[in-house]
């Protein structure tokens, strides 16, 4: 006998809960690509993917994922030999890294561990000391997806201001785009990456790179350009098939417009708070279990934690267990403890993450909370008590 029967619930930290009103949007026939409705629903999205980062710059939408954005911001910034600082939170700054080492870019790595967020005045001390301002940028993400820390970017950047360093500041949306707080030109953040599959609530496939006049005067000089990756085409294209070189991912794009849609119907400000609320009912939850047994949230100071994903450290073989459990026997998929092995848990599988991105409600959250209590007592994995009445206490006052 399973418990399992029903609506499965993945809560894990992308890809998302797809909303019904997205996959309606979706399942249709292929339109006409070249002119017509597609044609000007795609005039209607660039503007809103604009307010939902926080810019009047410009925006280019590539057929990829978060790898394929990455590889666009830097092709379109760099050229061979050209240097970079790379701050590393987590995994995702250094596959970030990674890349651009292979397109012949060289790295600088400042890594503040798995357990931390950047530290403003480290990056400022390096900054000034590259007198010679060979750096050419700065790359970090907002929220690792791995760790679960969010790093202060509007602290970051007056770093960068305080070294009087001219380094470009090149920002990782991809887990947190439309799930915690982000103002690109407000905080001085001249390219953005992010892609449909997290907060946008839509199927991965697209990637989006976001940038200023600052990064459009860098592409005059990079030699890493491409035709594919060149985002000049896709945010000014003479002919509709240049935003995408070619045919338009056009079912992809429907379910994007509504997902924007829920986004301004909510407001974006009001979807900040709620994933907030959720994200503090969550971080309860954990704190009630971790006073009586192993489990604790891998960043301890809450002001750095994502409200996107909870990283949540469980005891050697724990996080494996757990999500076992709760997948076979109350259908909810927790996320896999990525890139947190340690010496005494190579395998990570003390570790697991907690999703609660895109369309995620209280009943949602209390319910993978719930599942996880039940698991806890199931496998007797040792827990404090209270777990979910503190959960429910953060959420009635929200």
């Amino acid at each position: 006998m399973t418990l399992s029967r029903g609506s499965h619930y993945l809560a894990i930290p992308g890809p998302s809960v797809m909303p019904d009103a997205v996959l309606r949007a979706m399942h249709r026939p292929a339109p006409n690509i070249y002119t017509g409705e597609l044609v000007d629903m795609v005039d209607t999205i660039l503007p809103d993917l604009r307010r939902v980062a926080g810019t009047e710059g410009e925006v280019a939408i590539y057929i990829s994922n978060g790898h394929g954005a990455w590889e666009a911001a830097l092709t379109n910034v760099f050229s061979r030999g050209d240097r970079v600082l790379a701050l590393a939170t987590g995994r995702f700054t250094h596959g970030w890294a990674d890349m651009a080492e292979r397109l012949g870019i060289r790295v600088d790595r400042m890594d503040f561990g798995r357990q931390a967020a950047i530290d403003p005045a480290a990056v400022e001390a390096a900054l000034a000391a590259d007198t010679d301002r060979a750096i050419k940028a700065v790359i970090c993400v907002q929220v690792d997806t791995a760790s679960s820390v969010r790093n202060d970017i509007p602290a970051l950047r007056a770093a960068i201001d305080r070294a009087g360093h001219p380094a470009l500041l090149l920002v990782d949306c991809i887990a947190c785009l439309a799930v915690d707080a982000f103002r690109m030109d407000a905080w001085g953040v001249d390219v953005m990456v992010s892609a449909s599959q997290k907060g946008l609530m839509t199927p991965p496939g697209l990637g989006f790179v976001f940038f200023n006049e600052r990064a459009e005067a860098a592409r005059e000089h990079a030699d890493l350009v491409t035709g594919y990756w060149d985002w000049r085409p896709r945010a000014n294209p003479d002919v509709f098939y240049q935003h995408f070189c070619g045919t338009a991912p056009t079912h992809h794009l429907y379910g994007l417009r509504a997902a924007l849609d829920l986004i301004n119907e909510e407001g974006i400000e009001a979807v900040w708070a709620r994933h907030a609320a959720l994200a503090h009912a969550v971080w309860a939850a954990f704190d009630a279990w971790g006073a009586g047994g192993p489990l604790a949230l891998n960043i301890a100071d809450p002001a750095c934690r994502s409200h996107a994903v909870t990283t949540v450290r469980a005891g050697k073989e724990n996080g494996t267990r757990l999500r076992d459990w709760v997948s076979a026997h109350a259908g909810v998929t927790l996320g896999i403890g990525l890139g947190m092995a340690t010496e005494e848990d190579p395998a990570s599988d003390g570790a697991f993450r907690v999703g609660h991105m895109g369309h995620v409600n209280a009943q949602m959250v209390m319910g993978a909370l719930g599942a996880i209590d039940a698991g806890l007592k199931a496998l007797g994995i040792p827990h404090g008590p209270g777990a979910l009445e503190a959960a429910s206490e953060v959420l009635s006052r929200a």
